[in-house]
């Protein structure tokens, strides 16, 4: 059960993509631990000098390495997790997530969001966060405790995805932008390459369930994370955790078809956790399982259905 330690810089990371073919920088054992630095940020959207926000040293070394770096999720990773292999199940357990800077930013992009028809014009806020206090104020001077979690977290996908961005949510987790998964809780995520080689990044300081304007508060943040491999045991779809609920997740285009995978895998959860048969697994969750909208801007739109621990038997 060994302790690892990776920090950002421009040999461990990537931007906005995942494939099969990127080799790990990190090679770990099945119950270790790795503390992961992860930064959030372009030129354009750094504070302004005098402005009091320290950007950290790593992201301006990253946007130094990479001139034309002009979007996508700055990933860490991919981690190894030795024996790992398709058909396998990797549990990430998020121990701590804490703040890596004293700042983030949100911003509107035109032909983007939930709204592209009502908002043309590019805005962006500087948000200061107080570390200390763990919360962050508006410009406008409201108040917001921040609730951490990584918008990013995934593994390798199948090899014949072949390169894809980071933006769309799939079947190796990804973009999944669930705000659920914050300190304490777990995600399953179905291994697809020998190792699962996982990368996680996109920091959020605080995000409404939806992100409908697609930022949230983008930030640095630094995860402490645990990796259990679960050896044959397959997973169509990620699946999470948290201390007070089980969660299913629904990924598509038509937010109608999210719903109903997200559906489809709580019922197929609650069958394989207890007696009940198809007919009252689909009953239970129309009276005891809460379906969210995870977000409505990846392009591959999510849902998440959250049933809490202690109904079944």
């Amino acid at each position: 059960m060994a302790h690892h330690s990776l920090r950002a810089a421009p040999e461990t990371v990537r931007a906005g993509l995942f494939s099969a073919e990127f080799p790990a920088v990190l090679h770990i054992a099945s119950g270790d631990t790795v503390q992961v630095q992860c930064v959030s940020g372009r030129a354009p959207v750094l504070p302004p000098p005098g402005s009091g926000m320290a950007v950290p040293p790593e992201l301006t070394a990253i946007i130094a390495a990479n001139p034309v770096m002009r979007s996508g999720h700055i990933l860490t990773g991919p981690i190894a997790i030795a024996g790992a292999e398709p058909g396998d199940t990797l549990e990430v357990r998020i121990n701590a997530i804490e703040p890596g800077a004293d700042w983030g930013y949100n911003m509107i992009t035109p032909l983007a969001g939930t709204l592209p028809e009502d908002f043309h014009d590019f805005h962006l806020m500087h948000i200061p966060v107080d570390r200390a206090r763990r919360s962050c104020r508006m410009p406008w001077g409201t108040e917001l405790p921040l609730a951490p979690f990584f918008g990013v977290m995934g593994v390798a996908p199948p090899p014949a995805f072949g390169m894809i961005t980071s933006k769309e949510p799939r079947i190796h987790g990804g973009n999944l932008d669930n705000k659920e998964l914050q300190a304490g809780s777990t995600l399953f995520l179905p291994v697809h390459v020998p190792g699962a080689n996982f990368s996680v990044g996109d920091g959020h300081g605080v995000q409404g369930d939806g992100e409908v304007c697609v930022t949230a508060l983008e930030m640095c943040l630094d995860g402490n994370l645990t990796f259990i491999l679960h050896k044959g045991e397959k997973l169509a779809m990620p699946r999470a955790e948290t201390p007070t609920h089980y969660i299913s997740m629904g990924m598509n285009e038509d937010l109608d078809q999210a719903m109903k995978q997200a559906l489809r895998e709580m019922i197929g959860f609650i069958t394989s956790r207890s007696n009940l048969s198809r007919e009252q697994a689909y009953g239970f969750c129309s009276m005891a399982v809460d379906f969210h909208v995870t977000q409505s801007v990846n392009g591959e739109k999510g849902v998440h259905g959250m049933l809490k621990k202690g109904l079944l038997f």
